[in-house]
């Protein structure tokens, strides 16, 4: 193999950034909650480093059940607005999660929608470095469940999580770091969880950079303090106890269908479901819409397992 030339590191370094760095120009929030005719309330929490987290309450009177959502790297508690420039030249997809907020609500859910650290109307950090959940991101996660204890209309509630891509991983990233936060969550539904290290060999191999996959790897770590390895579900999901319903696209050019498989197949517990998106459409954001679309399946499994 030829050594690596000094364009090329130029190169992984700066796709290491992108998978590191989240964007200075963040994806704007469109809709909120009245678009869906809801009522809400807006609130904050702090995470333990002091990030304060911005959310929406979606109440829904009467009920004791609460899903906690957040959302994948990139969007925010709205969703996307990829049928708008730039965001369209990154993937031209509108996530409307405001679907599966409303969907929630009317089956009888409150609704606690959170914007991770670095996206949305939540603080960040000076220098934008995130790690796709399995960094910081997790002490957001801990940050909701801290929120939901310290109000009285909360605290006994039942509890279940909406976490997809990223937001799912730092929710397994969380488990592991704080696993007596997740005795009482009865239900997780995840669209699309990531393995960043398999994610990366697909677009390396992609660019005809499959030789310095170690070269970036180690970027990544030098920038993170996260080896690459490490930045999959696969490290997590083994201390899974709470039922798990998995959604996929199955044609996502951006990783590989057994990835997702593997982090299904290392669920401990029986009580799981993975569902693959076939339409033949290789984009991504197409499995964040899914639950919106077909909301009866993500109902059917908390209703199930939050009884």
């Amino acid at each position: 193999m030829a050594p690596i030339t000094e364009e090329q590191k130029a190169t992984l370094k700066a796709i290491a950034q992108g998978y590191i760095t989240v964007p200075a120009n963040r994806a704007p929030i469109l809709e909120t909650p009245k678009d869906y005719g809801l009522d809400f309330q807006n609130v904050t929490f702090n995470t333990e480093d002091g990030i304060e987290l911005a959310a929406w309450f979606i109440p829904s009177e009467g009920s004791n059940k609460l899903i906690i959502c957040n959302h994948p790297a990139t969007l925010n508690k709205y969703g996307f607005p990829g049928h708008q420039k730039p965001w369209s030249d990154f993937q031209d997809i509108e996530v409307k999660f405001g679907k599966i907020h409303k969907a929630l609500h009317d089956a009888g859910y409150n609704v606690l929608a959170y914007d991770l650290r670095n996206h949305g109307e939540s603080e960040g950090t000076k220098t934008r470095i995130w790690g796709q959940g399995f960094g910081d991101e997790y002490k957001d996660v801990i940050a909701a469940f801290d929120y939901v204890k310290s109000q009285d209309h909360l605290k006994n509630m039942t509890i279940g999580l909406f976490n997809p891509c990223a937001g799912g991983n730092a929710a397994m990233h969380a488990m592991t770091e704080r696993p007596d936060y997740f005795d009482d969550v009865k239900a997780f539904v995840c669209a699309q969880p990531a393995s960043i290290n398999i994610m990366s060999k697909v677009a390396l191999n992609g660019m005809g950079l499959s030789d310095f996959f170690d070269d970036f790897a180690k970027e990544i770590e030098n920038n993170i303090g996260v080896k690459l390895e490490d930045m999959t579900p696969h490290k997590h999901v083994q201390h899974l106890k709470t039922p798990m319903l998995i959604a996929q696209n199955k044609d996502d050019v951006w990783t590989i269908p057994e990835d997702v498989q593997t982090t299904y197949d290392l669920i401990p517990i029986e009580e799981k479901k993975l569902i693959w998106i076939e339409k033949g459409d290789t984009r991504r954001f197409i499995g964040y819409n899914y639950f919106g679309e077909n909301s009866e399946e993500m109902i059917e499994w908390f209703d199930k397992y939050m009884s």
